[in-house]
C-alpha cells in the first residue's frame, strides 16, 4: 500500500481521487456555517470516509467566550488520537462551501507541528462538480491514533503581538474582512462589536484570493502579495477563520513568515476591549 506526502498545501479533487487508497490518508470535513454570505453550502453529503473535524464546537479552547480559539496542545493531541490520526497521517481538510472553513483546520495542524496536511481546493462543491462520488454518512474512527502535537506557538498570536506589529515596519497586519466592514460602513454580523479596523492594518478581503470558491493561481497570488514580500504578515478577520484563507493564499504566493491573530475582530473590536479602532 502507498503512503502519500503532500508537496503543496492545496490539492485538486483529481489528486485526492487518485490517492484515496493511500493507507496514511485521513479526510476531514471541517465545514462550518458561514457567518457572512460566501456561497451555498452543499449539505448532508460527504466525501467517502470523511471524519468530522469540528473546531467550532469541539476542537477548541472551551475556557474562553471567544469563538473557536486554539485549544492546548494536550487537548488537541487527545482529540486527534480519538479521531485515529497518526504521526504519519496525510490529512486532507475540506468544507462544504469551497475554500472557507478548511484553511483554519489546515493552519491548526500546522500550528501543532503537523505539516503533512492539505486543503482540498474548491472543497466539496468542486469534488461533486468533478463527478466523484459522495456518501450520506460520516465515517467513525476505527482505532486510536498516535498523533503528537509539537506546537509552533508563533503561528497564532494574541492582541499584544498585534499591537506591537502595528507599530513595527517589519510587519504588515492584513484584515481579511470585507471592505465595508473594514471601513466601518457595514455593520458587524456579531453583536457587541465596533465597526472599523485596527490603526495601520491593511485590507485584503478573503474573497479576492478566490474565483468561484477555488483559490487563484500562485502567479496571481504572487502579484497580490508582491508589495509585502519582505514583511512578516499577521492575518486577522472576524473570528480567525477567513484570516486562514488569506494565510493560505500568502503561503501559495511563496511567503514564509505568517501568523494568524486568533481572537481577531471578535476580541479587538469588542466594545470593552480598550483596543484602538479607526474608521
Amino acid at each position: 500500500m502507498s503512503h502519500i506526502t503532500f508537496t503543496n498545501s492545496l490539492i485538486t479533487p483529481q489528486f485526492l481521487a487518485e490517492n484515496l487508497v493511500a493507507e496514511n490518508l485521513v479526510i476531514l470535513d471541517a465545514s462550518m456555517k458561514p457567518v457572512t454570505p460566501v456561497g451555498e453550502p452543499v449539505v448532508d453529503v460527504y466525501i467517502p470516509n470523511s471524519l468530522r473535524f469540528d473546531y467550532d464546537n469541539e476542537i477548541k479552547d472551551h475556557n474562553t467566550s471567544l469563538p473557536h480559539m486554539m485549544p492546548t496542545p494536550e487537548f488537541f493531541t487527545e482529540e486527534m488520537q480519538k479521531l485515529g490520526i497518526r504521526k504519519d497521517s496525510a490529512i486532507v481538510v475540506y468544507d462544504n462551501v469551497g475554500v472557507y472553513a478548511s484553511p483554519r483546520a489546515w493552519w491548526m495542524f500546522r500550528a501543532m507541528g503537523h505539516d503533512n496536511v492539505a486543503v482540498l481546493d474548491g472543497g466539496l462543491p468542486a469534488w461533486i462538480k468533478a463527478g466523484y462520488e459522495t456518501t450520506a454518512t460520516l465515517a467513525t474512527p476505527t482505532s486510536r491514533g498516535d498523533f503528537a502535537s509539537n506546537p509552533r506557538p508563533e503561528l497564532f498570536v494574541d492582541s499584544q503581538a498585534v499591537t506591537h506589529a502595528l507599530s513595527d515596519s517589519a510587519f504588515s497586519v492584513v484584515d481579511a474582512r470585507s471592505a465595508g466592514r473594514f471601513t466601518g460602513q457595514e455593520k458587524e454580523p456579531r453583536a457587541g462589536l465596533r465597526g472599523g479596523h485596527m490603526p495601520g492594518a491593511i485590507n485584503l478581503p478573503f474573497a479576492e484570493t478566490q474565483t468561484n470558491g477555488v483559490m487563484k493561481s500562485p502567479a496571481l497570488l504572487r502579484e497580490m502579495f508582491k508589495e509585502y514580500q519582505n514583511k512578516k504578515l499577521i492575518f486577522s478577520c472576524g473570528t480567525g477563520v477567513t484570516a486562514c484563507i488569506v494565510a493560505l493564499a500568502a503561503e501559495q504566493a511563496g511567503h514564509k513568515n505568517l501568523a494568524v491573530y486568533d481572537g481577531s475582530w471578535t476580541e479587538w473590536g469588542a466594545v470593552d476591549s480598550g483596543l484602538p479602532v479607526v474608521k
